[in-house]
């Protein structure tokens, strides 16, 4: 039996090559991967608490891979890699080393210039990964992390995301999803409102 997975809104479907990396034979529906994986976020949110990382090392594309890594290494074979395949969302899989790239020193010119208010460069950072989507999989688990990561190790305190768990269908996921609707049209208030709940 195969991984049988059903998508909510705004979640991008995994490519059957991309199933084949599974770690655990024995999931075999959405909800159990969730589960798997939402074990592993925590273990990798744990393991960013343990360690005091400079600004300098989390904007690096090496940092963003192995956090990646260090969130699905038990459940996927290609954690930390970049996709390898096309998606609905997300630059092209040959541009993708280039925007991060770009993504990355842009936000270290933020940052050093003061262009933008803490909080807004750490949204501003997830929102343009997400539409990067530079992994097959946890791309908004991931932006949202490093944000938090940005904020607790660089600014000040992490951002609650509403406190729930935004992969799940309801009212915090429609809320997430409406103001990463807005960010698109570059208001990114309701985001940091979002993020700060």
């Amino acid at each position: 039996m195969g991984l049988d997975l059903d998508y909510t809104n705004g979640q991008t479907p995994i490519d059957e090559d991309e199933k084949e990396g599974l770690l655990i034979p024995t999931i075999t529906t959405r909800g159990e991967l969730d589960e798997f994986e939402q074990l592993e976020v925590e273990k990798a949110m744990e393991w960013t608490r343990e360690r005091k990382f400079s600004l300098q090392q989390i904007l690096t594309e090496e940092f963003v891979r192995e956090l990646h890594k260090k969130m699905f290494e038990d459940i996927w074979k290609w954690a930390g890699q970049f996709r390898t395949s096309n998606k609905r969302l997300g630059v092209d899989k040959n541009q993708i080393r280039t925007e991060i790239k770009k993504l990355l020193d842009d936000c270290r010119y933020w940052i050093d210039h003061k262009v933008f208010a803490e909080d807004e460069i750490a949204v501003r950072f997830s929102h343009r990964f997400v539409t990067i989507h530079p992994f097959s999989n946890g791309n908004g688990r991931h932006s949202r992390l490093i944000a938090d990561i940005l904020v607790s190790h660089g600014f000040g305190r992490s951002f609650s995301w509403g406190s729930v768990n935004l992969k799940a269908q309801g009212a915090a996921r429609s809320a997430y999803l409406k103001a990463l609707r807005k960010t698109d049209e570059n208001d990114y208030q309701s985001l940091i409102e979002f993020a700060r709940q």
